[in-house]
């Protein structure tokens, strides 16, 4: 069977997903849109079912294009996702607005399921539910009562699947009631008035409310939300993760650096010296490890953002951005996709679509990208690591996590710097509105948050990888020859200098492999450019890098572990960053200064490195002067930002 997984935003759909399908489970897109759908497997007896989660959903009839998936599926039974079966999960506490959903699935004859799930939040309000009574109100549906956040319930879900397909609904629960069009707001406000009637009805019949002393949640969000203390609290958080993230990601990142060193002086001397063995030790082996020792790291980040969107924090995040987004002409649905973007530009951009003013819309999607996604981490953690010292400040605040948060706050403000210059340009007669419910407060999950940072890192290693890979085995390439005789000229010009210089043999060795690299395709592309990036503080090595980076900017890395392994000095398992440590200029000035390495990190605040975020952005705005425009204005900043920066430090 294909069971669609349905429900209102908020009533923990993820969780019941993860409990019945846990690690068997795969993202993908519906097809034509850029729709984010998860897929997973779950066994029932002998049989092997597939079970689709969409997007959460107020009704049948929808307000965005993630809504707008669940009514195009369901009345399209050639569809490749159209359900044998729905399963609806309802919030318990919040029953009335949970059941006019599962009303209207209920009223289109397909064969369903209600999960009542939150039992124990609608105990302790007070609410208790005849399931009996609310069976007889929709016969023919299979109804039952768990609670997945506590992993309750999973078997009965399943009982009920076993036989629930050859069951459906016997009557309508809205009598006479059809689909109304799209175009009939009319219809669909009259069909909306008359179920909340009934509903409201049914309400009073099978809930029994108990007055119960509530705990006053008011008083936790008079501070979250407070419009003073709400934005330093979030800034305090922010800022403890950061520093959390750099001061215990750096143990398994060092032991993992150490252990691709070693794997490629292994390989090196495993494999039968030629070709092949310098392409797997200095090419591919290096590059692959300039992506996977960031792991650590990308799991922590997406780690603290489950929680926070676990805990329901992460909702009173957007509620209080609203009124700061507003006079950059942004919103608070803005928030979404913005700290999205934090994670992949891509999600960010797709996120948007919830954003019902075009304005607000558009301008969103500009922006989004100069946030610091998950892939720039690399790169700063590299460069971060390399030019500033690992010391404390007043005490207790690492130097090197304050760096990082900084970054990251330049891309924030950057973001509603831009918004606010195109809220000028943009012109549109709509004025958006923020609509929000707030979750109520809830302990994370471990095992959600786990599947999710899974997932994520498992996303950033063989997406990223894949890429990686095929550009380490280029620039190896690109970088083990050169044209014509360039490379033979090379070498026999260095032996004779360094027979002229009394070089002993690995000054030697270091000088012909630095000959034969300048002289390769890589080198000379590389000095052709150089001239540009010059007043950067860059040089033609790290040219190559930028350009590379340019398929994501995680490649950054990766480029420049394959350039500074096939310049071998002679210590074959030295680490990347020790390499650039080393690196000087023909004056004995180190390359990668402070000046030249706070630059960089600059310009990849600000520069759209990602083919695939230009993609997304075309699809979603049906046009390339969009993602073109936002190549252009993100390359002029990154590239001014950049020289200023070298300017100021140097």
């Amino acid at each position: 069977m294909k069971i669609a997984l349905l429900g209102n935003p908020n009533t923990g759909k993820s969780s019941v997903f993860n409990m019945l399908t846990g690690l068997r489970q795969h993202v993908g897109n519906f097809p034509g849109v850029t729709v984010d759908k998860k897929i997973g497997n779950i066994k029932i007896g002998v049989e092997t079912h597939k079970l689709i989660d969409f997007p959460g959903t107020y009704s049948l009839y929808p307000r965005s294009k993630d809504e707008q998936v669940v009514y195009d599926v369901l009345n399209d039974s050639s569809s490749q996702d159209y359900p044998d079966l729905i399963m609806v999960i309802a919030d318990a506490s919040n029953l009335e607005r949970n059941l006019f959903f599962f009303s209207q699935i209920y009223d289109l004859g397909m064969p369903c399921i209600l999960v009542l799930n939150m039992n124990d939040v609608a105990q302790r309000a007070g609410k208790h539910i005849n399931i009996e009574r609310l069976k007889e109100a929709f016969p023919g549906a299979s109804i039952e009562g768990i609670n997945a956040r506590l992993g309750t319930g999973k078997e009965r879900i399943l009982s009920l699947l076993e036989n629930a397909a050859d069951r459906r609904p016997e009557n309508k629960f809205l009598k006479g009631s059809e689909i109304c069009s799209l175009d009939d707001l009319q219809c669909q406000e009259q069909e909306a008035s008359l179920r909340y009637q009934q509903i409201s009805g049914l309400i009073k019949e099978i809930q029994e409310n108990k007055e119960i002393p509530k705990k006053d949640m008011n008083k936790i969000d008079k501070i979250l939300v407070h419009p003073v203390f709400g934005y330093v609290i979030f800034a305090a958080i922010l800022m403890v993760i950061f520093q959390f993230i750099y001061s215990f990601a750096a143990y398994p990142m060092d032991l993992i650096d150490g252990w691709f060193a070693e794997l490629s002086v292994f390989l090196s001397r495993s494999i039968p010296e030629g070709i092949f063995s310098d392409l797997i030790s200095q090419g591919i082996v290096p590059g692959i490890g300039g992506v996977i020792i960031f792991i650590p790291q990308i799991a922590l980040l997406f780690f603290f953002v489950s929680i926070l969107e676990e805990t329901g924090y992460l909702a009173r995040v957007v509620f209080i951005m609203d009124r700061l987004m507003r006079p950059f002409g942004l919103n608070g649905k803005s928030t979404v996709p913005l700290l999205s973007s934090v994670a992949c530009a891509i999600p960010g951009v797709m996120a948007a679509r919830t954003i019902t003013d075009w304005k607000e819309r558009m301008i969103t999607i500009l922006v989004a990208p100069l946030m610091s996604c998950s892939a720039r981490i690399p790169v700063y953690t590299l460069l971060i690591a390399l030019v500033i010292p690992n010391q404390t400040v007043f005490g207790f605040i690492n130097l090197q996590g304050l760096v990082l948060f900084s970054l990251y706050a330049l891309g924030l403000v950057s973001a509603l710097v831009v918004a606010w210059i195109l809220k000028i340009f943009i012109k549109t007669r709509e004025k958006g509105f923020l609509l929000l419910e707030l979750p109520g407060y809830k302990a994370p999950q471990l095992k959600n948050v786990g599947i999710t940072v899974l997932e994520k890192v498992k996303v950033f290693v063989f997406d990223a990888g894949k890429v990686i890979m095929a550009i380490s085995i280029i620039l190896w390439a690109l970088a083990s020859y050169g044209p014509g005789d360039n490379m033979i000229n090379a070498e026999i010009e260095a032996r004779k200098s360094a027979l002229a210089h009394q070089l002993d043999q690995e000054k030697t060795e270091q000088l012909i492999a630095s000959e034969k690299l300048e002289h390769s395709y890589i080198g000379v592309f590389g000095k052709s450019i150089e001239p540009v990036i010059r007043p950067l503080g860059y040089d033609w090595k790290v040219g190559i890098s930028l350009i590379t980076s340019f398929a994501a900017r995680e490649v950054f890395v990766g480029s420049l572990a394959t350039i500074y392994a096939i310049h071998d000095d002679g210590e074959e398992n030295k680490r990347l960053i020790d390499r650039l440590r080393e690196e000087k200029r023909r004056d004995g000035t180190p390359v990668y200064s402070l000046a030249m390495g706070l630059s960089l990190m600059v310009y990849y605040v600000f520069a759209m490195q990602c083919m695939s975020t230009l993609a997304v952005v075309k699809r979603e705005t049906k046009s390339w002067k969009w993602p073109l425009f936002q190549l252009a204005f993100m390359g002029v900043l990154a590239y001014v930002g950049a020289w200023i920066t070298f300017t100021i430090f140097s």
